[in-house]
Order: C-alpha cells, then sequence, then structure tokens
C-alpha cells in the first residue's frame, strides 16, 4: 500500500485530488482539522455570475467568502441558487449574506468590454479573467473556492482560473454549484442583485429594456426601437451576441429593399 505524507499545503492537496490519491471530502477534512489544530480561520469561497445570456446589460460576478464553520448560517437563512428564489426573497437574503459572509466582492463586465474581449477570448476565459480578479482583490485568501463552471468539461473552468490568480488555493469547479453549496448560492444572490440594480440604473436613462434576455419581448422591442430611432444600437447592448446581429441585418436588409 502506498504512503501518502499530507502537507496542509492548498498546492500539495489539490495534486493529490487531481491524481485521485485524495478525495475532495477529504480535502476539506483535512483543511478542517489544520484549523482546528492551530486556531486557525478556515475560509471558504463561492463565486457565481449574473447576465452571462443577456444580448443587453452588464455580467455581473460576485465572490463571497465565509468561515466553514459558519457556512451551516447560510442554509438556515434559505440561501440557495438565486434562480429558485423570487426578486424579494433575493433582496431580502442579499442584506443577510452581506450580515454573515466574511468578504463580499463584485464586478461588472460591461456589454461593450464582452464584445472586445470576445474579439481574441471565449467567454469562458472572459469570466475566469474577472474571476482572477475578484480573487486577487480578496482582503483575506481562501483556502477553498467553490466555482459554478460554464465549461463542458466542469473542471477545466478551475485551470482556466488558476491561470489568473496570485495565490494558491484549491478550485472546485462544478456544474450546478450555485445548487449544491450554499456559498455559492449566496454568490449568485449577490449576482443577481447587482445585474437587477444595473438594469434599473440603465432604464433611468433608456426607458424599459425588460431583463435584457433573448427571450424577453421588452428587450427585443427595445432593441428594434432603439434602432429604428437611431440607426445604430447604444453601448449597453452586445452586437455579439447573434441575437443582435439579425435584428441589425433585419433592419439594414429592409433599408436597402
Amino acid at each position: 500500500m502506498e504512503t501518502i505524507i499530507i502537507s496542509f499545503d492548498p498546492a500539495n492537496l489539490s495534486s493529490l485530488i487531481l491524481s485521485n490519491k485524495l478525495s475532495f471530502s477529504s480535502c476539506i477534512f483535512f483543511l478542517s482539522v489544520q484549523a482546528y489544530l492551530f486556531g486557525l480561520k478556515m475560509i471558504i469561497a463561492g463565486i457565481d455570475e449574473a447576465g452571462r445570456g443577456p444580448c443587453v446589460g452588464p455580467m455581473v460576478l460576485a465572490v463571497a467568502c465565509i468561515e466553514k464553520k459558519d457556512e451551516e448560517k447560510l442554509r438556515e437563512i434559505g440561501v440557495r441558487d438565486s434562480k429558485l428564489l423570487s426578486p424579494k426573497q433575493r433582496e431580502k437574503l442579499f442584506t443577510q449574506i452581506h450580515g454573515i459572509a466574511s468578504e463580499i466582492g463584485a464586478i461588472e463586465v460591461s456589454a461593450k468590454e464582452i464584445d472586445t474581449l470576445r474579439d481574441w477570448k471565449s467567454l469562458n476565459e472572459v469570466e475566469a479573467m474577472r474571476i482572477g480578479l475578484l480573487l486577487n482583490a480578496l482582503k483575506v485568501k481562501p483556502e477553498i473556492v467553490f466555482v459554478d463552471s460554464p465549461d463542458i468539461i466542469e473542471g477545466n473552468f478551475a485551470e482556466r482560473i488558476k491561470k489568473y490568480i496570485s495565490f494558491k488555493t484549491i478550485i472546485r469547479a462544478e456544474h450546478k454549484a450555485d445548487y449544491n453549496y450554499p456559498i455559492v448560492g449566496a454568490a449568485s444572490i449577490v449576482a443577481k442583485v447587482r445585474r437587477d440594480l444595473a438594469i434599473v440604473e440603465l432604464e433611468k436613462i433608456y426607458g424599459k429594456i425588460g431583463s435584457g434576455y433573448p427571450h424577453d419581448e421588452s428587450t427585443i422591442k427595445f432593441l428594434k426601437n432603439f434602432l429604428q430611432q437611431n440607426n445604430e444600437l447604444p453601448e449597453i447592448v452586445r452586437k455579439s451576441w447573434l441575437t443582435t446581429q439579425r435584428i441589425m441585418n433585419e433592419r439594414f436588409q429592409q433599408k436597402i429593399i
């Protein structure tokens, strides 16, 4: 039987997980033991986005951090995937999360920035780049980061993120992480509320734009009317989206005819 020498260095634990010599649950156990024995705080972080798919408005990425021992408090107040909550529930939890979390951060990626970066990067890579900024800005770096993965092979997203962070940590990228981990659910709520607030501010300038999603009739009406009146779309619209390109093509083809 092979003997494995365990180091509490996140980089070492991460390599053991990847080589299937240590399960992820065992990793959390060892880090918890370390925190207990040495009187340390074990900080975990959750990351999620809101507004990845819309053709209007920013994508918002949020990180929420908490001591592992306090994670149950998130479950007690009803934190879960923001998509399963009403706007009022999200707003209430948004305030409560800020009272429980040890640190929270958020970043907006504008429509113009998304279009520019997508000329040479995939949207998954853009998201990983901005997650790197979020994590590097944290005052206290987490031992473990849980993140909702947009990659088909979920673990690939963790490898993307590692390229953009300046410290050692364990990154657990999973599909439906916002449903499976309360700390990611907390981040999803923060991101969604921040995104909704951003849309409210944009509507003060542009009028009703709806949710920004392609399936929203209010959003499609906004795009067509603005294009009809101005012969161009505003910078809050993602020009690289197929929905946007289709509407622009229809408009200018009709004008030529």
